[in-house]
């Protein structure tokens, strides 16, 4: 997957104690939204805002937070999920990262986050990325102490 860093539009420019965040978009967005645009987004709508209201009394106008919250309490009722958030799927996404190899550091300029320690609590990794991670790191240990790898002198 190829990744064109570029900043994305939002209502504030700057995150929590005025720190910008700059948010990096695949192309596989670009896509997505390239499809929402053409199939899903009523084309009666007055308003600028690219994110809708798709059903009901209000179609075609700005979808709201509330509106956001709703959307996602269907979802996760259809998921048989008892509780999730926006905030939540923040957390995923910035762990998904991580586990993908990500460096902590851009996770943390990519979040905004003023403490690395902040964005460490933050990841929620699984234990199967880190025993992957343990045992690579061991693999890596006992290569460079492997007896036979290096010239004993007697």
């Amino acid at each position: 997957m190829t990744s064109t860093p570029a900043n994305a539009g939002c209502s504030s420019p700057t995150a929590k104690g005025g720190r910008q965040r700059i948010v990096p978009v695949s192309s596989r967005f670009f896509a997505a939204l390239g499809d929402y645009l053409n199939d899903e987004r009523p084309r009666i709508s007055t308003t600028d805002r690219v994110f809708l209201v798709l059903k009901g009394p209000h179609r075609g106008g700005p979808l709201s937070a509330a509106g956001l919250d709703e959307i996602l309490a269907g979802a996760r009722k259809r998921a048989g999920l008892t509780r999730l958030t926006c905030h939540q799927l923040r957390h995923t996404c910035f762990t998904g990262l991580r586990e993908a190899g990500m460096a902590l550091e851009a996770i943390q300029a990519q979040a905004g986050h003023a403490s690395i320690e902040f964005t460490r609590i933050y990841l929620h990794l699984a234990n199967d990325w880190l025993a992957g991670e343990y045992l690579r790191a061991a693999a890596s240990i006992d290569s460079q102490s492997n007896p036979t790898d290096v010239g004993v002198i007697e």
